[in-house]
């Protein structure tokens, strides 16, 4: 590892209002810098300020110039939602769904036979091909769920292969009841919280639980995280993708770090998740791909929510790996900014992470890094589908571009 200086960056987003501030940029949540420049050393962001001070940015002895050409450089994005570990194709359910065919959370089951048969080999070729698409679109910080094996041995090899390739993997054995178990759903319940619970733990640090109509009750949500967190587990939720319910009130009840899709809302969902840590993740490629209603993120955003965007990358209802397309959705259809947009795709979803190493280019910080070739991130959203994103570094190291 080495010290690098990163110059001529032409719009630096630090996500650190007060560290801008200083370096004479925007005190905004995504404290800009134009005409910047950036010094990591060993992996960590050591200096950032105006191009102009490099020189005098700590008196660093520099061994590698990195010239940005006048481009963009913002965190690399942190996507804390995806279902990568899996086999199967799904793409004739969302021909069928464009045509006017219902979404229904039953389609995971086609998945789960389809991952139950595949080999291991098989599957952790296919997590590493999404993986290195996620890294090729700024993404370096990926959260993988495990939820289509549905049984002991099958869960534990999901949450053992998302754990080759990062860190924050969870747990979701309850996110539907298997056709084996639809009348017996009590004992999936108790396989759950009990010998696949023990078998998964290991390989995770999060649970996770789809508490819906077709999926879990509240109650045996609410039993299935508490065994969760008694086996040293973080907690996450799925919730209020098809309908309201009461996954919203229970994930703020338990502490969760975050509840995810988040499609309809209730006032009093949006105030108890204002009045509480845990983050709402919004996902727009689900509904972009099942035809729901968009969510409001302007309206959780004005209520003082803290809200995340992530992709949802699933073989049925998101098969996207793309966070800047994400991003153009949540601006177009969410009522989102451009610049709240960036900061949930980053910051946000290193909070809903419980993360504060990645997400924001400041001193101390993980140099996780992506480059828009384009003179502001605007241009995600106001270019969309465009192939912007070039070089990506994590941990200082150039993976991408």
């Amino acid at each position: 590892m080495s010290r690098t200086l990163f110059t001529n960056i032409g719009l630096l987003v630090t996500n650190n209002p007060k560290e801008a501030a200083r370096a004479g940029g925007t005190d905004s949540p995504t404290g800009e810098i134009r005409d910047a420049a950036m010094i990591v050393d060993n992996g960590v962001v050591a200096w950032v300020g105006k191009a102009a001070d490099a020189e005098t940015g700590g008196g660093f002895d520099i061994d590698a110039v990195v010239n940005v050409h006048g481009n963009t450089l913002i965190p690399g994005f942190v996507d804390s939602h995806s279902h990568l570990v899996f086999a199967g194709d799904r793409s004739a359910e969302f021909a069928a769904r464009m045509e006017g065919t219902p979404y229904a959370a039953g389609g995971i089951r086609s998945t789960v036979a389809a991952t139950r048969a595949a080999s291991e080999e098989s599957l952790r070729e296919h997590v590493a091909a999404l993986v290195k698409e996620m890294h090729s679109q700024g993404t370096t910080t990926i959260e993988i769920k495990s939820g289509y094996g549905l049984d002991v041995a099958t869960e534990e090899r999901l949450v053992r292969l998302a754990s080759e390739v990062t860190e924050e993997v969870t747990f979701l054995g309850a996110h539907v009841v298997p056709a084996e178990f639809a009348d017996s759903p009590d004992d999936y319940v108790e396989l759950v919280t009990g010998e696949m619970l023990a078998a998964c733990a290991p390989h995770s640090k999060w649970i996770d639980v789809f508490c819906e109509k077709g999926a879990f009750t509240v109650e045996e949500t609410r039993r299935i995280l508490t065994a969760g967190i008694d086996a040293g587990l973080q907690t996450r939720v799925h919730a209020s993708q098809l309908g309201p319910g009461e996954g919203v009130a229970l994930a703020v009840e338990l502490g969760a770090a975050s509840v995810d899709h988040c499609t309809y809302l209730t006032e009093e969902d949006i105030a108890a998740l204002a009045g509480s840590s845990t983050v709402a993740t919004l996902l727009p490629g689900v509904e972009f791909s099942t035809k729901q209603p968009y969510p409001s993120g302007r309206a959780l955003i004005d209520a003082g929510v803290t809200v995340a965007l992530s992709s949802d990358c699933n073989p049925g209802s998101s098969f996207t790996s793309s966070m800047p397309f994400c991003i153009a959705v949540a601006v177009r259809e969410m009522g989102m900014s451009p610049a709240e947009a960036l900061w949930a795709s980053t910051a946000g979803g290193a909070q809903a992470l419980r993360r504060n190493d990645v997400g924001r280019l400041s001193v101390g910080m993980r140099a996780d890094i992506a480059e828009i070739n384009a003179p502001s991130y605007i241009h995600l959203a106001y270019r969309p589908g465009v192939p912007l994103i070039g070089r990506v570094w994590k941990d200082g190291e150039l993976i991408a571009g």
